[in-house]
């Protein structure tokens, strides 16, 4: 069983092949399926698509009086910054996403592994409505990701909800954590980690009740 992670280098690789690949599926969207409902809230797949694309082309200057507007608060400033994005933007939004796919930008405190993880997570927010798999399956990338949200404090900015369980990763030989077992091909078990209940089908194990019974709270 390999326990490999990413390098820094390798993380910002990812990054950019992630931008990418995700960038050619939108391009070959129709009207419709811009207009999706996805797994992020009231977002739709337009929405989570501008939200990635934000950071990209959008600097602190220009963020900070929507920070400003939001009274402080980063998840309605993402909101806003988003909806910005959305009607500056529009039907650019797949171009920009690969023409800065190379972007090393990341949040403050969070390193690289947060927006490999952001996109990772909003990549299948905007999949899985819309029934289009991942064209590829990289153990390193989920490893690492698994273990940024499980083993560092920043899986609490991305909703980690996974104490009190075993999660393991069946597809990339992965496992943590103490208690019911919840097993599971890698990208299930991250996004129920980060609250998407829709992945809970794709799970088995004495600790899918307790998962489940966590998202009726």
């Amino acid at each position: 069983m390999s326990d490999r992670l990413l390098t820094t280098d390798g993380v910002y690789a990812a990054i950019a092949d992630e931008r990418r690949r995700l960038a050619k599926v939108l391009s070959e969207l129709t009207a419709e399926q811009w207009d999706t409902p996805s797994l992020c809230g009231d977002w739709s797949v337009r929405d989570v698509t501008a939200h990635l694309v934000v950071p990209l082309v959008m600097g602190v200057r220009e963020f900070m009086p929507i920070l400003f507007r939001a009274r402080g608060n980063f998840d309605r400033s993402n909101v806003i910054a988003a909806q910005r994005a959305v009607e500056m933007y529009g039907p650019l939004l797949p171009e920009l996403l690969a023409r800065h796919a190379d972007s090393r930008f990341k949040p403050p405190g969070g390193g690289p592994r947060a927006p490999l993880t952001d996109i990772l997570v909003h990549g299948q927010d905007i999949r899985r409505p819309l029934g289009i798999a991942r064209d590829v399956v990289d153990e390193d990338r989920w490893r690492t990701t698994l273990h940024f949200v499980t083993a560092t404090r920043a899986g609490r900015v991305f909703g980690y909800r996974g104490t009190g369980l075993t999660w393991q990763a069946t597809d990339i030989g992965w496992a943590t954590g103490q208690g019911p077992t919840v097993s599971g091909p890698a990208e299930a078990i991250l996004m129920l980690m980060t609250g998407r209940s829709a992945a809970l089908d794709d799970v088995s194990g004495d600790g899918v009740d307790l998962v489940r019974r966590r998202f009726a709270q």
